[in-house]
């Protein structure tokens, strides 16, 4: 794999960033392009490991090596068709996945990891550049129909692959677009809105029929479709947001940050009616959470024309090194710094809100906070405790909440009847995604909880193969890990 020698020849390189003066003026992406000869150097330092734990570190089982040595022989066609083989959306992934397949690498051990991430987005794009995405619907159809619900990368996924297997499928969402938190959610700086654009045409051209602005559950009954579709597939996000129940969270200015990107993403494609408006422009911003949402709040204020930003995180501060108690090859709960954190926000660990302090007419002008620490107890669960005398007030007109979510609405769940699990989401078989419900299985976060772009792939893919088997008692899609390499 890779050349023999090219690990210990070739340093890791990643794309560079436009200045941070620049890039925050406007919400294009800002990566720069590398040389391609930079490019297959980095496939070129793909190591002959001989056991590849990027396979097992990847959700997507993703034939890492193989699509690296392509590159690294200039062979990109062949690349894309393995890349494709297990990922529909490589321009996705490329663009927003954490990489956990990086962090399995063999060379990451004592030496710098490949950089798979990109090499997936550039081997995505030349394949776009040359033509070589195209639609190729089935040869045959099923007369089979089946009713996707939720059009983010699960929902895309699972729709694209029962496609595939002929049958008639349509996908419901209740948003204006397609693309879930890919398009409401996700800024545009990380990913433009033209890059989901340009695969919802391939999808479409192939056969797939999409219904937006249709709420299933609300605007037509979830029970009604089991008589016009022959199998269900909900792939709905876990939309549920954590609050912060303290006093003042419920005054003008405290704001889920959702809601705040999701109108930012409407704003840059040019909806004009978005309600009142919540802007950071000349605002002092706090942004409490440290996840990759806190990180996109914080990107986004500055590009508003922010004050200042400050991030607040209630977790101890992480190190750069790989934790002791996180072996390789294990996802490590490392320090990790975005563009958006580089762009001149100021950040706090161990550190939580204790009350939201609002001015005569109910607007946010600051916030109380105390310094914690966690106090581990051996075989308990590590106790938060508040640091005496570290009571501290800041200025603040808008609080931006990236707690992260609970889990996923249920009025879908409620209507069709399905079971819960205790975490709020909805029960079904880690085997063959089926709900306690016949014809009725559910992919994505609905079913595992708030997770990865690279996850919500993984889990379509998977569910399109048993709806698949449900509806012929067979299939031939595959499954992660068979081996089988489908046509891209």
């Amino acid at each position: 794999m890779g050349k023999t020698t090219g690990f210990l020849e070739f340093d890791r390189k990643i794309e560079s960033y436009a200045p941070v003066e620049e890039r925050i003026k406007h919400y294009r992406e800002f990566t720069l392009p590398m040389e391609e000869k930079d490019v297959k150097d980095q496939g070129a330092r793909c190591m002959d490991c001989g056991i590849p734990f990027c396979h097992s570190g990847c959700p997507l089982g993703n034939l890492i090596p193989d699509f690296n040595d392509a590159v690294y022989r200039g062979k990109w066609e062949k690349a894309s068709e393995i890349l494709h083989a297990t990922n529909n959306f490589p321009e996705f992934t490329g663009r927003l996945c954490p990489a956990p397949c990086e962090e399995a690498c063999v060379l990451g051990i004592n030496e710098d990891p490949v950089t798979i991430e990109n090499l997936e987005k550039n081997i995505a794009e030349t394949a776009f550049e040359k033509g070589w995405i195209t639609a190729r619907p089935p040869e045959k159809r099923t007369g089979k129909k089946v009713a996707v619900i939720g059009s983010g990368p699960a929902g895309l996924a699972t729709a694209q692959q029962l496609n595939r297997a002929g049958h008639e499928v349509t996908v419901f969402e209740r948003d204006e677009k397609p693309g879930g938190l890919l398009r409401y959610g996700i800024p545009d700086f990380k990913m433009e809105k033209r890059i989901i654009d340009r695969r919802l045409e391939i999808l479409k051209e192939e056969g797939i029929t999409f219904k937006c602005s249709v709420h299933v559950g609300k605007d037509i009954k979830a029970d009604s479709l089991k008589g016009d579709f022959d199998a269900i597939v909900l792939t709905g996000g876990a939309t549920v947001r954590r609050k912060l129940p303290i006093e003042g969270a419920d005054l003008k200015g405290v704001v889920q940050a959702m809601d705040f990107l999701g109108q930012n993403n409407r704003r840059v494609d040019g909806i004009k009616d978005l309600g009142e408006e919540i802007m950071a422009t000349d605002k002092d911003v706090v942004v409490i959470g440290g996840g990759d949402t806190g990180s996109d709040c914080i990107g986004t204020s500055f590009r508003h024309g922010a004050k200042s930003v400050s991030n607040f995180e209630i977790m101890p501060m992480a190190t750069t090194d790989r934790p002791k108690d996180q072996p390789w090859p294990f996802w490590p709960m490392r320090l990790r710094t975005s563009s958006s954190h580089k762009e001149g926000a100021e950040r706090f660990f161990s550190i939580s809100t204790k009350k939201f302090i609002g001015d005569d007419q109910g607007n946010l002008k600051g916030l109380i906070t105390s310094e914690v620490e966690w106090i581990k107890v051996p075989g308990e669960r590590p106790q938060l405790k508040e640091v005496e005398g570290t009571e501290k007030e800041w200025k603040c007109e808008l609080a931006l909440l990236a707690l992260g979510f609970t889990g996923s609405e249920n009025t879908v769940a409620e209507q069709l009847g399905l079971e819960m699990d205790t975490r709020t989401n909805i029960k079904a078989s880690e085997v063959d995604y089926k709900t306690n419900v016949p014809g009725v299985f559910v992919a994505g976060d609905q079913r595992r909880g708030q997770s990865l772009i690279v996850w919500a792939i993984s889990e379509g893919r998977q569910a399109a193969y048993h709806v698949d088997k449900y509806l012929m008692g067979e299939s031939s899609l595959p499954l992660k890990g068979d081996g089988d390499l489908p046509r891209a």
